[in-house]
């Protein structure tokens, strides 16, 4: 995503208009940034939000990963595989499975 479209995001978080999906996507943008800080302050405020974003919670543990804060990110995919589990969202499960094997066997 661009600067430019995350500045956008930005000014709409500014001006009041606070969602999941807009704390989720800012997230995104900084993540795919490597801003990994800001990604993860926002991917909290995103599951904060809204506690069943099963993407969202797969983002933050990235993010977690990202900062060495292995806990974190074994803490968040958790999270985000029991909300993806819930609601039947099987590529979620998937791939949060997989996450949580690989942090498994690089420990």
């Amino acid at each position: 995503m661009s600067s430019e479209m995350t500045q956008r995001l930005e000014a709409m978080l500014a001006a009041g208009k606070e969602t999941a999906l807009l704390r989720y996507t800012l997230g995104k943008s900084y993540l795919d940034a490597e801003q990994y800080g800001i990604a993860r302050e926002h991917l909290q405020r995103a599951v904060a939000l809204d506690a069943n974003y099963s993407v969202a919670w797969k983002a933050l543990g990235k993010a977690a990963l990202e900062l060495n804060d292995r806990d974190a990110a074994r803490d968040a995919w958790n999270k985000g595989l029991a909300c993806a589990e819930a609601r039947g969202d099987a590529q979620v499960v998937k791939e949060l499975t997989v996450f949580l094997r690989r942090l498994d066997k690089s420990a």
